[in-house]
């Protein structure tokens, strides 16, 4: 079956992303298949697609209940039969899949993989004839993966049980973790793979020194003024007093953790999802299971987890494909806490060296001294080209050589017993005789005043640095006291040498530059769109961009389309949405609605569509005969769309459809008509 129809009529897009294609062809033919795609790379197209070119139902196994059910939201706007088993559902939703499932008409049941454990699961996927099971985040199955969830194991024995094809998905694995999807989901069986890359080369990459991070938040947000962002914290209190300042600031801001009633968080899940423009403070559960595509920044006030985190994370911002935006936050307490995290972790010792393997990843890349997006590639194992898109590619890093007063300053932290933080090593470097240094003897110290080159600004910029290389870590056991890493040994020893970044503090403008998504004639009309969908999705109760997304309304903004034909190209507008939306749309462009015959309106977007026109043009000027004397006579609007649809060949079809009467006044001028459209060329005149 060939998936382009498909592609148009129902997702509304004339041509497959990058990568996608081969996926879809791979999946649709039956064949096992792990996909390593980037986040908002278009991984639920490649499995819901082939689910509707394949007989029976397919199964979704997901680990986000609130990214099914947009899912299923999605799917079932675009005229597709999807339902969703979930803890989260109603009584009534359950009964719906039950029954579409029992009745056949069920295309994609969604599930998590908790349900696999529940009694008689594999016995209702069995009588619900399931014919694929796809598997979205599939990392989750690695365990010693960064986000291992023990049912995920299960998957395994399902697709056994069943026995049908298994397409895995996920958009974080590097080598370690697609050997253990393969054994674990596969059996060892090789599926095919297909390695899509990791880069999201819309979002732009920034990181920054925390410098007064509140005010660095707000000015950053100012500067995207009514655009929906998610700002990631660190801890609960700071999600709530961060969205109290911006609120404060003007902007439409809440905040989301895992200590609010249940219902509190399921109502900014639904404000996110419904409202343009909205900020929400999270702490890093929100937004795993949110589908919104026109999330146009994410910022990071605190440090992330890992490497992996933070992809995932900024992996939020323009899964529509326009550009989007990032800022991350990170200073050495952030560094500190992040260490001390792990050291003290239950994980056994090879887990917590790995973890701290992924943060020094992390680190590597906010200490970056060219592109981070090829710094943040090359750990998952590409090499590209700088990217042109970062902070670092925008204005280089100065540069200068670090090794001396790296050296100095673990020669400090190694003759004072590995036993001080930062702060008193700098005061030793710096020759300032404070209480503390006296009391030890440290004046006393060949390090004493040995670093007065550089002032105490610099010198925090530097430790920050040696920790962000792995050359120092916080020891929790000592009250983060500074010890000296093996990585650091080969610099003391004057083997080695490293290079260091000149920390830049550059103060916010007052007035930040307000970044825009359309040209400035534009924006007018993009507010209207916006305003429109805002409308026509609280009238539905669905969230704005199960509507249309983003994209779809500059695009429609840019070009303007004048007519439901012209609707239709534009990406992202399916036959359904066409029908369900497209007249509304087109008022808010053109300022009147277009009057067009229900019959014709379904033709729109497709060669029949413009074959009915010129059908009506001929037949109108045939209606009173060729010589304009005759009685009045005309086809009705639902025969000339037949007639642009079947596109009868000969002309006893055509009379066959047209009916005497009428073939005796337009047969000959239609089947004119019809010869030209199947030969490619124009009318004649």
């Amino acid at each position: 079956m060939d998936p382009y129809p498909i592609l148009k009529d129902v997702f509304g897009f004339d041509a497959f992303r990058p990568g996608q294609a081969e996926v879809v062809e791979a999946v649709a033919a039956g064949r096992n298949t792990l996909a390593i795609m980037p986040t908002g790379g278009g991984k639920s197209l490649c499995f819901q697609l082939p689910a509707l070119m394949r007989d029976g139902v397919t199964v979704v196994i997901s680990p986000l209940i609130a990214l099914m059910r947009d899912q299923v939201r999605g799917l079932r706007a675009a005229g597709v039969e999807a339902h969703a088993l979930t803890s989260g559902n109603t009584d009534d939703e359950t009964e719906a899949a039950f029954a579409a499932l029992h009745g056949g008409t069920c295309k994609l049941l969604y599930m998590a993989p908790e349900r696999l454990a529940a009694g008689g699961t594999h016995r209702l996927l069995r009588a619900a004839g399931v014919g694929l099971i796809a598997v979205d985040e599939a990392h989750c199955v690695s365990q010693w993966g960064h986000d291992f969830r023990p049912d995920y194991l299960r998957i395994g024995e399902l697709r056994r049980a069943l026995d049908v094809p298994l397409a895995a998905f996920t958009a974080t694995a590097d080598a370690e973790t697609r050997a253990e999807i393969v054994q674990k989901l596969f059996d060892g069986a090789g599926p095919d793979t297909f390695l899509r890359g990791f880069d999201r080369p819309n979002i732009h990459l920034a990181f920054a020194v925390k410098d007064q991070p509140r005010r660095q938040i707000l000015g950053f947000a100012a500067a995207r003024k009514g655009q929906s962002g998610i700002v990631y914290t660190g801890t609960r209190a700071r999600t709530e007093s961060l969205a109290q300042a911006l609120r404060e600031d003007g902007h439409s801001a809440c905040h989301y953790h895992g200590g609010m009633e249940a219902e509190d968080r399921r109502i900014v899940e639904r404000r996110f999802q419904q409202e343009d423009g909205l900020i929400v403070c999270a702490t890093v559960a929100f937004g795993m299971g949110i589908d919104k595509p026109d999330i146009r920044w994410v910022a990071h006030a605190d440090l992330p987890k890992s490497i992996e985190a933070y992809y995932q994370e900024i992996g939020r911002a323009g899964r529509d494909g326009a550009p989007a935006e990032t800022l991350t936050l990170f200073g050495p307490q952030d560094i500190g806490f992040r260490r001390q995290q792990i050291d003290e972790g239950l994980a056994p010792p090879e887990r917590r060296a790995a973890d701290h393997g992924r943060l020094n990843a992390l680190l590597g890349l906010a200490e970056a001294l060219t592109c981070r997006r090829r710094q943040l590639l090359l750990y998952f194992g590409e090499d590209p080209a700088p990217c042109g898109n970062c902070d670092l590619c925008d204005k280089p890093a100065e540069v200068f050589d670090g090794t001396t007063p790296v050296r100095m300053a673990l020669s400090a932290a190694l003759r004072t017993g590995e036993s001080f933080g930062a702060g008193h090593l700098i005061d030793i470097l710096l020759g300032s005789e404070t209480d503390k240094v006296r009391q030890r003897g440290h004046a006393d110290l060949p390090t004493f005043g040995v670093g007065r080159d550089y002032d105490r600004r610099q010198w925090q910029a530097i430790f920050r640095q040696m920790m962000g290389h792995d050359l120092l870590r916080p020891d929790p056991e000592r009250h983060g006291a500074l010890r000296m890493t093996e990585a650091a040994r080969p610099i003391l020893r004057g083997e080695a040498g490293i290079a260091l970044r000149r920390d830049t503090i550059r103060a916010a403008k007052s007035e930040p530059r307000i970044k825009t998504m359309v040209s400035e004639e534009d924006a007018p009309l993009l507010s209207a769109l916006k305003a429109k969908r805002r409308a026509l999705a609280e009238a539905q109760g669905v969230p704005a961009y199960i509507v249309f997304n983003d994209r779809t309304l500059i695009e429609m903004a840019e070009r303007r389309p004048a007519t439901l034909d012209q609707m239709a190209g534009i990406s992202g507008v399916g036959a359904k949405k066409l029908d369900s939306y497209g007249r509304d749309f087109l008022t808010v462009i053109t300022g009147a609605a277009e009057h067009v015959h229900p019959a014709r309106a379904k033709l729109a977007g497709n060669d029949a569509g413009a074959l009915y026109d010129r059908l009506m043009q001929v037949q109108s000027d045939l209606a009173r005969g060729p010589d304009g004397t005759e009685k009045p006579l005309s086809c009705s609007a639902s025969l000339l769309a037949r007639v642009a649809r079947l596109r009868p060949g000969d002309r006893g079809a055509l009379e066959r459809l047209l009916g005497q009467r009428y073939a005796e006044r337009f047969a000959d001028a239609f089947l004119d008509v019809l010869s030209d459209e199947e030969r490619g060329s124009t009318p004649r005149a």
